[in-house]
């Protein structure tokens, strides 16, 4: 089965099935709030959506609307780091401090300003990924399937905001949406500058994976040109290397090791771009969709450690490599003010 087919995992629901038959909307699927009451993640507000087709993915308010646990029936999608979902610390994004709260997840998303490592110019010093992540959301609405209108779309938006006394004034609108009976979420970010300066602008949708969904053998698929940007990640990514194909934990990748490469992603006709993981053991594959026109670039990061096995897809505006090296390739994006870019993703589950 192709990845850009459209499909679900079960037909869709109809009236023809639940009609006279369903009192609430829940039955069957949608979104519910509430906040976590225990450990790193105590106090902080989640959203579990629901879509009824054995996709069901955790979104946390608290963390940028993030998307952290994710499973298509028994099934988990997404990596989970050692310390899971933890409250915004706005200090955690000094230096590499980022890394101390990373949850992993489906989705992180890195920016808004800067997306790659600790860095410091005459423009300002930023952490690693910057902030965004750490910011909590004003939910503005909640919308919940309407059986009796046959309304099955389910969605909520919340707004973020990255804010600098005397620097950029960024917004992050975000809204999260899925259909009774489909696999597919879809994410809408709007990126608007609210100042009265121009702002530095970069974002990274860091997409991460994790075990069943990537096993030993699991098949990774991108096209594209393919960068490696330093000797570490040749160890992986070079030349004669089978680095789509997913490996069984390495020693090299103990503590720091790890291998990225930036791919100059392919489109099809259309401007969009594709890429995913199968896994032909489970029957089981994730497909990421986005635009070349907002996010031209994919970044591919491979850490095949032991009790810390990922691989992220990431599309981005840039690869990670530091505002300061975007401003010296003249790629950098400028917001004026007033101005807004937008940003569409979609992740589907797919059988195989």
């Amino acid at each position: 089965m192709k990845p850009d087919d459209e499909q679900t995992l079960n037909p869709p629901f109809s009236t023809e099935k639940w009609n006279n038959k369903i009192s609430n909307h829940i039955q069957l699927g949608g979104i519910e709030t509430a906040v976590i009451d225990n450990g790193s993640g105590r106090g902080v507000r989640i959203a579990w959506v629901n879509t009824g087709s054995g996709l069901r993915f955790k979104v946390v308010l608290d963390r940028c609307m993030d998307i952290a646990d994710a499973f298509y029936n028994q099934y988990s999608l997404a990596w989970i780091s050692h310390m899971g979902v933890t409250a915004p610390d706005p200090s955690a994004v000094e230096g590499a401090k980022w890394l101390n709260s990373f949850g992993g997840g489906l989705l992180t998303t890195c920016g808004l300003t800067h997306v790659g490592g600790p860095e410091k110019d005459e423009h300002g010093e930023r952490g690693l990924h910057d902030r965004i992540s750490h910011s909590p959301a004003e939910v503005i609405s909640i919308i919940q399937p309407d059986l009796r209108r046959e309304d099955l779309g389910m969605s909520i938006t919340g707004r973020m905001i990255q804010s600098t006394t005397f620097g950029p004034h960024l917004e992050l609108k975000r809204t999260i949406s899925a259909t009774l009976g489909s696999t597919i979420v879809k994410i809408h970010d709007e990126v608007t500058n609210l100042g009265n300066q121009p702002a530095p602008h970069m974002l990274l949708y860091h997409c991460n994976f994790g075990w069943p969904m990537i096993d030993e053998g699991a098949e990774i698929y991108w096209e594209g040109e393919l960068e490696v940007p330093n000797d570490q990640s040749r160890k992986i990514f070079g030349d004669g290397n089978n680095y789509k194909t997913c490996r069984n934990p390495i020693n090299d990748h103990s503590g720091r090791g790890e291998a990225v490469g930036f791919i100059d992603i392919e489109s099809k006709p259309d401007g969009s771009c594709q890429c995913g993981v199968r896994n032909h053991a489970i029957g089981l594959g994730v497909d990421l969709k986005f635009y070349k026109k907002q996010l031209n670039w994919l970044t591919n990061w491979q850490h095949w450690s032991s009790n810390e096995y990922v691989m992220a897809l990431e599309p981005c505006t840039h690869p990670p490599i530091g505002q300061s090296e975007a401003r010296k390739n003249n790629t950098l994006l400028i917001l004026e003010p007033g101005e807004t870019k937008s940003y569409d993703l979609e992740i589907k589950a797919s059988v195989y």
